[in-house]
């Protein structure tokens, strides 16, 4: 018997659930970590995060922006975790973080440890945030969203969104204020 060769329009079939929550992983699992504070945490929230969306995935499939709908539910599930736990774990206490870094080689590259030491610094000032101030920030700061666009996807007016975002930025400024000057006062 002659193999069929699918027609076009099979080939043209919509992607599944699982396809675009797959291509949304990596994205959103760093954004978690932002949000949970720790690798565990941000593993525990991606997941409730799938279980929540494949209850009702046509309303994924079809939002304009499945990564925004993802980050939300993401948001929210990480919010009621540490409304759950009545605290936080610090994560340089689950992630072995020291303060002192190595230096970087005279090449200008330190395989990577100054870009980690980087990432662990955002995931702890992020973490002096209350959940909506990390996300408005991670959303127009990191994610690159507008502030319209990050009002929308977090359900807020613009001016809430500002001003959560303006909050954010004075709280973490203080803290780099202050670190600068316990550095100058050692």
């Amino acid at each position: 018997m002659a193999d069929v060769m699918p027609s076009s329009s099979a080939s043209a079939a919509p992607p599944t659930f699982d396809d675009v929550f797959c291509g949304l992983l990596p994205r959103l699992y760093r954004r978690a970590v932002m949000l949970a504070g720790s690798r565990h945490s941000a593993e525990d929230v991606v997941h409730e995060t799938y279980l929540k969306l494949a209850q009702r995935p046509q309303r994924f499939l079809a939002h304009p922006e499945p990564y925004a709908y993802a980050f939300t539910t993401a948001l929210n599930i990480a919010r009621d975790a540490y409304r759950r736990n009545g605290r936080q774990v610090p994560v340089d206490a689950v992630e072995g973080f020291a303060e002192e870094s190595a230096p970087v080689d005279a090449a200008g590259w330190d395989g990577g440890l100054e870009r980690r030491h980087a990432e662990l610094e955002a995931v702890r000032m992020l973490g002096m945030l209350t959940h909506r101030q990390a996300g408005i920030v991670i959303l127009v700061d990191l994610d690159g969203y507008t502030l319209d666009q990050a009002a929308k996807i977090l359900k807020v007016h613009r001016g809430t969104a500002a001003r959560h975002r303006a909050r954010a930025l004075d709280r973490l400024r203080a803290h780099l204020v202050e670190s600068a000057r316990g550095r100058a006062g050692r």
